[in-house]
């Protein structure tokens, strides 16, 4: 691996951190500079199903995140980052994804855990993703986010490292 290649994996994920960022602090515009035109996010159905476009991409997480509540009272806490550079402007990655609550509401609702008020722990998931190089900036090209708790969402993990675009 050159120099110039791991640079190019830090700038991924820092991708990857930013978008954890910008949707945790609640921030719709932070986010619309993320994401290729043609991007699809692909979301259990509980989260809509695919989302294609920016714009709808967008238009969605700006809803989810007045669902949520207020900024940061979800986290998106992503670990294991594995990158791996498939062309001269495309790579693909997958981190993990430990989502908790940091401010929960008692009894029921959109934001509330099995676990109850006492659990902050909200999901666990895996976030599979393709990144494309647009104008020297990597971009979200897909977002794939099985769960595997509450509910398993996943139908198979493959290997960044054998992954063909």
């Amino acid at each position: 691996m050159t120099i110039d290649e791991l640079l190019e994996i830090e700038e991924i994920r820092r991708l990857r951190l930013a978008y954890s960022n910008y949707f945790d602090g609640h921030d719709v515009e932070g986010l619309t500079t993320l994401f290729c035109e043609d991007a699809v996010c692909e979301f259990p159905a509980e989260f809509g199903g695919d989302w294609v476009g920016r714009d709808t991409i967008v238009a969605n997480f700006a809803r989810e995140m007045g669902r949520l509540g207020e900024p940061y009272d979800t986290m998106h806490v992503v670990t294991n980052p594995w990158i791996t550079i498939t062309g001269a402007e495309e790579a693909h990655g997958r981190c993990y994804l430990i989502d908790l609550l940091t401010r929960q509401q008692a009894g029921s609702g959109h934001s509330t855990t099995k676990g109850g008020h006492a659990n902050p722990l909200y999901f666990l998931g895996m976030y599979e993703d393709e990144y494309r190089k647009e104008e020297g900036v990597w971009r979200f090209a897909r977002i794939k986010l099985p769960f595997f708790w509450p509910d398993r969402t996943f139908e198979k993990v493959s290997r960044p490292d054998t992954h063909l675009a």
